[in-house]
C-alpha cells in the first residue's frame, strides 16, 4: 500500500506541489493543499517505517517532516501576503464588492476587532476554516489593517495548520498503517478541526 500512497509523494518535486499548492489556495480556495499535506506526511511515515525496518536509512525520495512543515508555512505566509497587498491597493471596486457581502462586512469588522485588541486568534482560526484564510487576508488588506498587526498572526497560523497537517499524515500512517485508512481519517480530522474553527469564528462578537 506504501506504493500506492507514496506513489503521490515520493520524489523532490513533491516540496514544489505542496509550496505552490498552499500558496495559490488563498485565491483557489478549492486547491486540495491541505490532501496533499497530509498525503506527503503519510508518506513521510511509510517510507521512513519502511526504511528503518529494512536497512535503518531514510531514503532519499521520501519527503523529511520538517521541511513540508517549513514550506507550507512559508507558501502560507506569502499567499496571505500577497492577497493582502492585492486587496489593499483594490481600491473602491473592492471596498463595493465587501460592502455588498454580508459575510464579508462581517468578518473585516470581527478582525479588526480583534488586531485592535492586540489579538489576531481569529486570523488562525481562519486558517483552519473552509475559505477563512481568503476571507481574512482581503478583509484586512481592504481595511488597511497594518503589517504589522497581521502578519505576525498570519505566520502563527501558516505554522500551526502546517505543522497540524503533517502530523495528522504523520501520526496517522504510523498509528494505522501507510493506508488509505489513515488518509481518509487523516483527512477527517482535518476537516473536523476546520469545522470546528468556522463555528468558533461565528460566535466570535463582532466588534
Amino acid at each position: 500500500m506504501f506504493e500506492s500512497v507514496g506513489s503521490l509523494a515520493a520524489g523532490p518535486w513533491i516540496y514544489a506541489v505542496v509550496t505552490l499548492s498552499v500558496l495559490l489556495d488563498v485565491f483557489l480556495p478549492v486547491l486540495p493543499s491541505g490532501v496533499l499535506v497530509i498525503t506527503a506526511g503519510t508518506a513521510a511515515a511509510a517510507g521512513s517505517g519502511a526504511a528503518s525496518a529494512a536497512t535503518g536509512r531514510v531514503p532519499h525520495g521520501v519527503p523529511d517532516l520538517l521541511a513540508l512543515v517549513l514550506l507550507a508555512a512559508a507558501a502560507s505566509v506569502l499567499g496571505d501576503l500577497v492577497a493582502y497587498r492585492l486587496a489593499w491597493r483594490g481600491g473602491e471596486r473592492l471596498d463595493r464588492a465587501i460592502a455588498r457581502s454580508r459575510r464579508l462586512t462581517t468578518a473585516q469588522e470581527r478582525l479588526g476587532g480583534a488586531l485592535a485588541r492586540g489579538g489576531g486568534a481569529l486570523v488562525v482560526l481562519a486558517r483552519f476554516a473552509p475559505a477563512g484564510r481568503s476571507v481574512v487576508s482581503f478583509c484586512a488588506g481592504a481595511a488597511h489593517r497594518r503589517a504589522r498587526d497581521f502578519l505576525p498572526w498570519s505566520a502563527l497560523a501558516g505554522l500551526s495548520w502546517a505543522a497540524y497537517s503533517v502530523a495528522l499524515g504523520y501520526f496517522g500512517a504510523r498509528w494505522l498503517g501507510a493506508t488509505w485508512l489513515a488518509t481518509a481519517v487523516s483527512l477527517a480530522a482535518l476537516f473536523g478541526a476546520g469545522a470546528a474553527a468556522g463555528f468558533l469564528m461565528r460566535r466570535q462578537p463582532v466588534s
